[in-house]
């Protein structure tokens, strides 16, 4: 590509943004076949596919890159439209982050940039074994993950470790749990689960009991969600000890394994951008995050 086309670039982001040409015209204020001739010069001009044409359009590993390039460039031009005189639009920031640290810490950490009101955050929620993809395929600024891999252009901080426990309600425990948490009783019980995505309750159960094949499940994507079925008796699960704290001080729930847990790290990847406002936005998350969070120093 000899010079970057910045208009099929903007057409290109919101194919992906959006899911679908028609949706990506309305945003940009074009016609769909304007937006079709926009992504082809582009493609064009790159020599090779940018998207796949399925429902919804993929990214290529090559359109994954011009994506994350625009994304980054936007964010700077925003950044510097803002030092200058007159009104200038407000900088757009993307983030992934897990469920669990958006029903805990993550409010904390946001609360003094979104009160100032000088950029506009849009955050993604997924499994933190899946949110480094977003990053990695330029859709978000920064992520909360448990992967350690690294993604060239991107920087990484250890956040802590978030401690799980494995509760029910005292009334599902003493029924499906009388004899304790056993292989014999996982086959039978059901469990609560994030999504179908979700290991980390397979994972606990394969520790603690030796057991790894199928077992009956409710699935609800909702952290806060999750906690109110657990408690109900709807089935047991893995909840952070930062959510279900409460619950065990007041005997709503009870903790099937005392004394076994499941510590998940976390880690706090970004694109390497630096504006007043992404540096704050990394000190916030760091900061909060590592008060929130065991730490390798903090007692298991």
């Amino acid at each position: 590509m000899k010079q970057v086309d910045y208009r099929g670039l903007a057409a290109l982001d919101a194919i992906i943004e959006y899911g679908n040409f028609d949706k990506a015209a309305t945003a940009l204020a074009i016609t769909q076949s304007a937006v079709s001739q926009r992504l082809r010069m582009l493609e064009n001009s790159a020599g090779e596919l940018l998207i796949v044409r399925s429902q919804p359009p993929v990214p290529t590993a090559a359109g994954q890159r011009l994506i994350a390039h625009y994304r980054q460039v936007r964010l700077l031009e925003a950044t510097l439209l803002q030092t200058a005189p007159g009104s200038a639009p407000t900088p757009e920031i993307a983030l992934a982050v897990n469920a669990d640290s958006a029903a805990t810490w993550l409010q904390e950490a946001l609360t003094p940039l979104m009160l100032r009101g000088d950029c506009m955050l849009h955050i993604r929620m997924d499994d933190q074994d899946h949110t480094l993809s977003m990053l990695r395929e330029g859709r978000v600024f920064g992520c909360v993950t448990s992967e350690t891999a690294q993604v060239a252009g991107t920087s990484s901080t250890p956040l802590g470790r978030m401690r799980y426990l494995c509760v029910a309600s005292p009334a599902f425990a003493r029924r499906w749990f009388a004899q304790g948490m056993t292989a014999q009783a996982v086959q039978r019980a059901p469990v609560m689960i994030f999504d179908r995505k979700d290991a980390l309750q397979s994972r606990y159960i394969a520790q603690y009991t030796g057991y790894t094949g199928a077992f009956p499940h409710h699935a609800y994507a909702s952290s806060d969600g999750f906690l109110r079925f657990v408690a109900a008796g709807f089935g047991y699960g893995m909840l952070p000890v930062l959510q279900c704290a409460d619950g065990l001080r007041d005997g709503t729930l009870v903790d099937l394994t005392p004394g076994h847990y499941l510590d998940v790290p976390l880690i706090w990847h970004r694109w390497d951008i630096d504006t007043p406002y992404t540096r704050a936005l990394s000190q916030q998350m760091i900061a909060t995050a590592q008060r929130w969070l065991l730490q390798d120093s903090s007692p298991a």
